[in-house]
């Protein structure tokens, strides 16, 4: 099992920063990608960035040059710094983990956070 605890969230004005932190814990030998996924009120989730464990990235093209997705490999963390926010940034925000390697050498799929909010507002 693993498990996924996200934090960061929270309110900011237009033009704002924030930066979430989403920690992954269990039984937990190698992640393979790790992300970032928003999903506004009456709109699907929708992704917003992912990265590899070689540090590949991906983004979306609506916050390309505003967000920023990084990891660090030794904690099992991924951060989302999101600059130049905009109030069509508001949305619950997930991480996700793709796949994973567990210690006892089992591969496991999908495993999401709880979420956490971000509003962008004046």
């Amino acid at each position: 099992q693993v498990q996924l605890v996200e934090s960061g969230g929270g309110l900011v004005q237009p033009g704002g920063s924030l930066r979430l932190s989403c920690a992954a814990s269990g039984s937990i030998f190698y992640i393979y990608v790790m992300g970032w996924y928003r999903q506004a009120p009456g709109k699907q989730r929708e992704l917003v960035a992912t990265i590899t464990s070689g540090g590949s990235t991906n983004y979306a093209d609506s916050v390309k040059g505003r967000f920023t997705i990084s990891r660090d490999n030794a904690k099992n963390t991924v951060y989302l710094q999101m600059n130049s926010l905009k109030p069509e940034d508001t949305a619950v925000y997930y991480c996700n983990v793709d796949k994973v390697l567990t210690i006892t050498q089992r591969y496991e799929y999908d495993y999401w956070g709880q979420g956490t909010q971000v509003t962008v507002s004046s």
